[in-house]
């Protein structure tokens, strides 16, 4: 491969003539300088601590796609995905440009995907260190010699610069904009680092099913002994990262992975997990893995340290860590694994009405999917304080260019040519909902996934839900019997169906915007409703 000389970096080509140019500099470089500007300090631990800012999480309504012969036609336009015109585009990078004129910025060329047959080259230009060290921990880092001269796609993004909504299209001062025929990423007036990290999972979310067939997935993945690969499904909060980061098991990746015809590969060199009430007895890896090199957001320290007091959310629920892959200690390298063997469907159930864990047929499979049922966790978007019940479609609506049901019909065709099993796996709550029961154990959901990994669980007798047709097992190894129906745990029965039969219908009402696409089996497992014994 042709290679860049370090020394030597030229933005002209994009109209970019800032003040200094600081190319690929280390982890350790780019902390250094991160801390002479005061961006931010080092934690006990030694990892890099920041606050973003006014803005703590995404802003879903402020991402946008230029609109153009590319995209007219292709893109599912509406809330998720909103146009952009061309022109509004080209002017509002001028402006950017000519605000990064007067800066240091930060440049690093990186790459997504792991398998090299599907690389996609990234050039990431940001107006802080730490953004960059994001960068650098998040995607996938090239040796020295390796540098493309031209990569494919460039991210750009300068926080300190505010749009004008009334003269720029924008709906406020910040705003993360797509442009597929100039392959650019343009980010402004925010600092929170996920928006840069979302916008190639964006990007890869509408070209590889397109151009590869491949089906692109927000999910983790890890990989046992044997061989054997699961992938985990879930929107922030649900325990993608959490439940795949399992010492048993090499971890493929936490959270944006791409299923080819004969592997399963992770788009980015690196993982972003939420802090709160991180513990080193609840989830070593991660703890550990929060080390110099790692890159906190918005953490608290204790009163009079720089010990982080992961339990304190001031500032924000959505606490995060970014930290290079190899922090994990059984990463596997490349993060590349076989075709799946299990699938995990997770679910944060604010109802409480959902089973711990249940068996899915494959039309149940296609219909949990295309539902992407959870409840909003707090922190993970502006203004949510508390868990709300939501539909995200394949686990990852707001990330999704295409028609969801683009994504749904190759989930089916790889459950049909493979045999897969897949679970959906309640991570919320049991007992009553939200604010009522108890949020289900972590090592009860643990042991079930481990018995569902090592074959034990599909040994067990199943029983079905009467509302939402799900095979149920009456017995798992280390988890109380009398969880594993969640009707037993509540003591108001008739509250239960009630409550079981709320959600049902507003999983009909859900399903009725895909009605009309796709395979009628799906159809099959949409839930029924159940007569109180009132």
């Amino acid at each position: 491969m042709s290679s860049l000389n370090l020394k030597e970096i030229d933005l002209s080509y994009l109209k970019l003539r800032p003040k200094q140019i600081k190319y690929q500099l280390s982890a350790a470089e780019l902390v250094e300088a991160a801390l002479l500007q005061g961006e931010g300090n080092l934690a006990s631990s030694g990892a890099l601590a920041v606050d973003t800012g006014k803005f703590t999480g995404r802003s879903p309504k402020d991402r946008f796609i230029v609109a153009d012969a590319i995209t007219e036609e292709t893109v599912w336009w509406g809330d998720i995905n909103i146009k952009f015109s061309p022109a509004k585009f080209d002017a509002l990078y001028e402006k950017v440009a000519a605000h990064l004129s007067q800066k240091t910025v930060y440049v690093r060329d990186a790459y997504a995907c792991a398998s090299e047959a599907h690389r996609l080259s990234l050039r990431v230009i940001t107006e802080h260190a730490f953004q960059n060290l994001f960068a650098n921990n998040l995607f996938l880092r090239y040796g020295a010699d390796e540098v493309p001269l031209d990569p494919e796609w460039t991210i750009i993004a300068a926080p300190s610069f505010e749009a004008d909504p009334a003269v720029d299209g924008t709906r406020q001062s910040n705003f993360s904009i797509i442009n597929f025929s100039k392959k650019m990423i343009l980010i402004g007036g925010t600092a929170y680092t996920g928006e840069i990290k979302k916008g190639i999972f964006s990007v890869l979310n509408y070209v590889l099913p397109q151009e590869k067939n491949m089906l692109s997935m927000h999910c983790s993945a890890n990989i046992g002994e044997a061989g054997d690969v699961a992938i985990f499904f879930g929107l922030s909060g649900t325990g993608k990262t959490t439940l795949s980061a399992d010492p048993n098991r090499g971890l493929i990746g936490d959270d944006e992975h791409g299923w080819s015809d004969n592997e399963v590969f992770n788009f980015e060199g690196g993982c972003y997990a939420k802090c709160v009430d991180l513990t080193a007895e609840k989830e070593p890896q991660i703890f550990n893995a929060i080390k110099f090199g790692a890159l906190l957001e918005n953490i608290c320290y204790r009163e009079g340290s720089r010990e982080v007091d992961f339990a304190n959310i001031s500032k924000t629920e959505n606490t995060r860590v970014a930290y290079p892959i190899h922090h994990i200690s059984n990463a596997v390298e490349p993060s590349i694994g076989g075709i799946p063997k299990n699938i995990f469907f997770l679910t944060a159930d604010a109802n409480g009405v959902l089973p711990p864990i249940s068996k899915l047929t494959p039309e149940q499979a296609m219909f949990h999917f295309i539902s992407g049922y959870t409840a909003k966790v707090a922190g993970t978007e502006a203004g949510v304080t508390e868990p709300q019940l939501t539909f995200s479609a394949c686990f990852g609506k707001a990330f999704l260019p295409l028609h969801p049901m683009a994504y749904a019909q190759l989930l089916g065709e790889k459950l049909k040519k493979h045999d897969v099993d897949v679970w959906l796996v309640n991570t919320g709550w049991s007992g009553g909902q939200y604010g009522v029961g108890n949020r289900i154990k972590l090592s009860y959901t643990r042991a079930m996934i481990t018995a569902a990994l090592n074959g034990d669980l599909a040994q067990e007798e199943f029983i079905q839900d009467p509302i939402f047709g799900l095979a149920m097992p009456v017995a798992c190894a280390d988890v109380p019997a009398e969880i594993l129906n969640p009707k037993n745990t509540w003591l108001d029965k008739n509250a239960y169906d009630a409550k079981a039969n709320d959600l049902a219908i507003a999983f009909q009402n859900n399903f009725k915007q895909f009605a009309n696409y796709g395979q009628a089996g799906i159809k099959i497992a949409i839930p029924g409703l159940v007569e109180s014994n009132v």
